[in-house]
């Protein structure tokens, strides 16, 4: 079921935080199957595995700890700036600029956050190809996180401090629903981005999130419109 947005269920919130991948642009873009593939090839190299047998470790420890990377420094300890230059080395051309969702960003009240497992270099190109990247306060990414990746507490507890949010008072996008649980307990509206008419191209079984569907107050397969939505209430 995709929400209409409840404009009185935001009109408290002073913070608003976006996940990067699959949250603000949409699943169908298929960019994260670049940073996927690259992932699969240096897992592949670094143990000298073929390809399937390293994407099948390489999902294990996605699964086990979090993040590919985090799975790789603990059993393997490796250079984890040599992994994100390599793994985000990527064609950001198969984003388009997304003028509607920038109008969205912009038109909402309070600061506005991208929050990542990735890096910010990552980050910052993703958004600049979007152009919305100069509609935000700050960037927290995975070296600000200490290398701890969500869905762990203490990353949030982290991007909260930093920033001095109250939970209660801000918002948080996320395409994956176990990384609204930790959000959702902090007092955070949580908002669930699922890919357009719920089929995504390249997402796979594992990473879908049933089990979570307690921590999500709302559901959209359009964040400029579900944004639109909420600044055209309040007008």
């Amino acid at each position: 079921m995709i929400d209409r947005p409840d404009a009185a269920r935001f009109a408290h919130v002073k913070d608003w935080v976006f996940d990067l991948d699959n949250t603000l642009y949409p699943h169908h873009t298929n960019l994260f199957s670049q940073i996927d593939v690259k992932m699969t090839a240096y897992v592949s190299e670094l143990l000298t595995l073929p390809r399937e047998e390293a994407r099948t470790l390489q999902k294990e420890l996605y699964l086990k700890y979090g993040t590919t990377l985090a799975g790789l420094m603990q059993r393997h300890k490796i250079d984890s700036d040599d992994f994100l230059e390599k793994v985000h080395d990527i064609d950001y051309s198969w984003l388009t600029p997304d003028p509607a969702l920038g109008s969205a960003i912009r038109a909402l009240p309070g600061r506005k956050f991208i929050f990542t497992n990735g890096n910010r270099g990552h980050a910052e190109r993703t958004a600049r190809q979007l152009g919305i990247l100069d509609d935000f306060d700050d960037i927290f990414d995975i070296v600000a996180a200490g290398l701890t990746p969500k869905p762990a507490p203490e990353t949030y507890d982290r991007f909260l401090a930093l920033h001095r949010i109250a939970g209660p008072d801000a918002v948080m996008f996320e395409d994956l629903a176990r990384n609204l649980v930790v959000p959702k307990a902090l007092g955070m509206t949580t908002v669930l981005i699922v890919p357009r008419n719920f089929e995504p191209t390249f997402s796979e079984i594992w990473e879908r999130d049933p089990a979570f569907d307690d921590a999500v107050d709302f559901v959209t397969d359009d964040l400029a419109g579900f944004l639109g939505g909420l600044a055209g209430s309040r007008a």
